[in-house]
Parts: C-alpha cells; sequence; structure tokens
C-alpha cells in the first residue's frame, strides 16, 4: 500500500476529515494517478475486510461494488480530477467552512461517497448493493472522461437501479440534466486595408443575420418534465474575427451554445438551433459538441424512496453532468453533493463542514434505513 492509500484508511469513516485527505492529494486533469492509487489501496482495504466485493482499476478510474445479492444496485459516482490549481491546497478550515480546491467540485462528495462505501459495504443492514465509481477527466474534453470510457469499454460497471453522482448541489438533489449544444458559424471572405474596404469582402459582417437571429432569440423559460423545471437558453459564447485594426477580416468565426430541456432529443435540438440561425450565402454552419440530456429519473419506486428518505428539495439540474451517461443506458440518475456550486473553479473554493455530514447522514439513513 502506497503512503498516501494508508493515509486515507483511518478517515474513511469520517467524510470531513477524508474530504480533507482528498483535497490534500493535488489532482488536477490528467494528474489523477497520485489519488487513484491511494483510493484504489483504499478500497482494497475495505475488500480485504469484507466479503464479496469486486475491485478494479481502468487507467485512473477506481471501481468497486458488492456482490450480496441484495435486489437493487446503487451506483455512488464522482470525479477524481479538479480545475488547474489556484494556491488553494493543502486544505484549510476557518470557522465551519472547509477551503481547497476541490471542496466543492467534487471532492466532498466523492468524500461522501467513497466513506458511505467504506462504512456500508458489509454492514449488515446494507439494503441494496453498493458500486463506487471514482473517475478521471470531468474537467476537460470529453475523450478523456472516465466515465465515458467505463460506458464504452466496461458497461457492466454502469449497471444499476439507480445512481448518484456527487456534482454540488447544496445538499439538495438537481435531478436530470439539460443537454448542451455548440455549433460554429464560420464566414469567409477577402481581405483588404480597411481605406480601400470596397476592395474586400468583411467576412464579419456576413455573420450578422446569424448574430441577430440569436440576439432576438426567445428561449423557453418554463419547461416541465418529471414534476422539474427547465430553462432554455441560445447564446453567442465565442466570437473570432480580424488580424489587425486597420484590415477588413477574411475570415469570422462565432461558437453558439444551445442549452436545452429534456424533452428535446439532441437531434431535435439540433434542428432547432439550424431552423433557428437559417441558411446565409458565405457562412457555414458546423456542429462542434452534442451532449444529450438527462430525463429528472424521479418516476421509479427507488428514486421516489430515495427523495422520501433524504426529505430535501428537489429541483432541475441547470448545466450538463454525466448522470446523462447513466439516462443513456436507462438507469435513473440525480445529482446529489455538498456545496454552493457557486464558489466551484474559484480560487475561494469553500464548503461548510456540517454539510458534508449531513449529507453523509441522510445517505446512510437512504441505504440502511428500514
Amino acid at each position: 500500500m502506497n503512503d498516501l492509500g494508508a493515509q486515507l484508511i483511518p478517515v474513511l469513516s469520517d467524510p470531513v476529515e477524508l474530504t480533507k485527505r482528498l483535497i490534500d492529494i493535488e489532482s488536477p486533469s490528467h494528474e489523477e494517478h497520485a489519488i487513484a492509487t491511494a483510493i484504489e489501496a483504499a478500497v482494497h482495504e475495505v475488500a480485504r475486510a469484507t466479503a464479496e466485493i469486486e475491485v478494479a482499476r481502468f487507467g485512473n478510474t477506481v471501481v468497486a461494488r458488492t456482490h450480496r445479492n441484495l435486489g437493487e444496485r446503487v451506483i455512488l459516482a464522482g470525479h477524481l480530477d479538479t480545475v488547474p490549481l489556484a494556491g488553494n491546497t493543502p486544505h484549510r478550515v476557518e470557522g465551519e467552512t472547509l477551503f481547497g480546491c476541490g471542496a466543492v467540485d467534487m471532492k466532498s462528495g466523492l468524500a461522501v461517497y467513497l466513506s458511505a462505501f467504506a462504512r456500508l459495504a458489509g454492514h449488515p443492514g446494507l439494503n441494496r448493493d453498493l458500486t463506487f465509481i471514482a473517475y478521471e477527466g470531468e474537467e476537460v474534453a470529453t475523450e478523456f472522461n472516465g466515465l465515458g470510457h467505463l460506458e464504452k469499454d466496461h458497461p457492466e460497471w454502469l449497471a444499476g437501479d439507480l445512481a448518484l453522482l456527487g456534482e454540488p448541489t447544496d445538499g439538495v438533489i438537481e435531478a436530470g440534466c439539460q443537454g448542451s449544444i455548440r455549433v460554429i458559424a464560420t464566414a469567409r471572405g477577402t481581405r483588404a486595408h480597411s481605406a480601400r474596404a470596397w476592395l474586400g469582402d468583411n467576412a464579419a459582417h456576413k455573420l450578422a443575420p446569424i448574430i441577430a437571429a440569436v440576439s432576438n432569440y426567445a428561449a423557453r423559460e418554463a419547461v416541465e418534465v418529471g414534476g422539474c423545471v427547465y430553462r432554455e437558453g441560445l447564446n453567442v459564447v465565442r466570437l473570432s474575427a480580424g488580424v489587425a485594426n486597420n484590415t477588413i477580416p477574411d475570415a469570422a468565426e462565432c461558437a453558439i451554445n444551445f442549452r436545452f430541456a429534456p424533452d428535446r432529443t439532441a437531434q431535435e435540438a439540433l434542428d432547432h438551433v439550424y431552423a433557428v440561425l437559417g441558411e446565409h450565402e458565405g457562412v457555414e454552419i458546423a456542429v462542434d459538441d452534442v451532449a444529450p440530456p438527462a430525463a429528472p429519473g424521479l418516476d421509479t419506486p427507488i428514486a421516489h424512496e430515495l427523495v422520501d428518505s433524504l426529505g430535501v428539495e428537489v429541483r432541475a439540474k441547470y448545466g450538463w453532468t454525466d448522470v446523462a451517461r447513466f439516462a443513456a443506458a436507462g438507469i435513473p440518475a440525480l445529482n446529489f453533493g455538498c456545496g454552493d456550486p457557486g464558489f466551484a473553479h474559484k480560487p475561494d473554493e469553500q464548503c461548510p463542514l456540517a454539510q458534508i455530514e449531513a449529507l453523509a447522514g441522510s445517505l446512510d439513513g437512504f441505504l440502511i434505513g428500514e
């Protein structure tokens, strides 16, 4: 066992202390080896003490599951990586608040889930089998996402009846997620000196009708799906044109992002974007990224039981999360984690200590309650 893994063992039963240790193992995207190795060692220690636990590692994604034949399976998943450090490690505590990189997104949620797995895998009162997933590469391009790799290469590890993802939700349940589409509108023209603009063809001007269509778009503001209300938005998120202040641009590019409610499929949403933007001479529109949405997943008995057991607010998730990967496999999936997501990725990232304890307690109540 490595030193970091050995340091995790004594605090597996304490989600607050475990959060502190995980923050101190720096793990910006593409640098998850140390934290994955530590968690793998800790989970193997749990497996040695508890029969019927299977552990595996794929790259820097660590997975473990019980095999107690309890009838249903709950998946507890969280990502290992953080955004780049901002001088915010190691952790510090001020009053009743824990500060540090990943305190919110999402080492507190990961710690709650790892602690629950470690404490409850062999508990006589456990009412459902557990799968624990700690995956790499969530904060970067989709190609690096460890959960995506499991989905493609080892889908058996995503099998279950309910999945919980430790995204920061301020201790409430955020159901489903928006879909996201990004398209790139590119215009070509002819470069010329701006003093003799008639000799050129301004590519930037060709994007004007595209930008106007987005600016004038009236997004749906209250879309009810499965008891949750979602909002949509179509926005220009990036513009690029020109090489100098006295030169007519011969190329211009505009990135447009559509966040859409889960009552649309990805294809329906894409068709809608094309219809809104229209066709314009000299402008090409290409799809840059498509992330399907996830329905709320609240309409199954196990999801109803979770909501009743936790007794917390349930609301729609704005933004895209990996719950969509579970939803695509037909598994109800909910976002449930610690801390205000508004602090995610900030230098002063922080999480109330009491919320970590409360989340752990409520999860215990669901997993070993009567």
